[in-house]
């Protein structure tokens, strides 16, 4: 089994719900989809580094540093930089990864994004799941008042309800390594 399609299965059997909910957005699904399930289990994080790195490779997309708003953002991120220094990344230094607060800490430095990241450093906004697209806004925003240069948007999970046409309207391209209508098809 190819790395996509073990993704969508894990994606499928791990994090995906049927019921009623009310998703992150406000809006009302009968579907819900947990990717941290997946995100944050060692062989979901084994499998999204390197599919993510080779997504970007891809699209021509060489960052510095990778992140997004904490915490569906995360251990993408992770699992992005540690596979870029096991695999010897296409540029000359693994891709650093780092996190975006959702509000400025009250204390200490009172710093939005935190880890190594730094000023001009050209930027994937990471992301768990795309349903409005606000959270990847809401990153992407920070990374351009910090001083970073976004080379575009990179999901796991697409929910296919017009999150990634709001981000494409806003100029970011957008990558996406599974959309719900594959996990969908999946479900048991």
């Amino acid at each position: 089994m190819d790395s996509h399609a073990k993704l969508v299965e894990m994606l499928a059997t791990r994090s995906a719900s049927r019921g009623t909910f009310t998703l992150a957005s406000g809006r009302q699904s009968d579907l819900y989809i947990d990717a941290r399930l997946t995100t944050m289990s060692p062989d979901g994080l084994a499998t999204i580094g390197p599919l993510a790195l080779e997504r970007m490779r891809v699209r021509g997309w060489t960052p510095d540093a990778v992140g997004g708003l904490t915490l569906g953002a995360d251990p993408v991120s992770y699992a992005i930089a540690h596979a870029s220094a096991l695999a010897g990344a296409p540029a000359s230094a693994p891709v650093r990864a780092f996190t975006v607060r959702k509000e400025a800490k009250t204390h200490g430095t009172g710093k939005l994004i935190e880890g190594p990241f730094q000023p001009g450093d050209r930027v994937v906004v990471i992301e768990d799941v795309i349903t409005t697209g606000g959270s990847a806004l809401k990153a992407a925003a920070a990374i351009r008042e910090a001083g970073g240069v976004i080379l575009g948007v990179l999901a796991v999970v697409d929910r296919e309800e017009g999150g990634r046409e709001v981000l494409e309207a806003a100029g970011l391209a957008v990558e996406t390594l599974v959309g719900a209508a594959e996990i969908v098809a999946r479900m048991r």
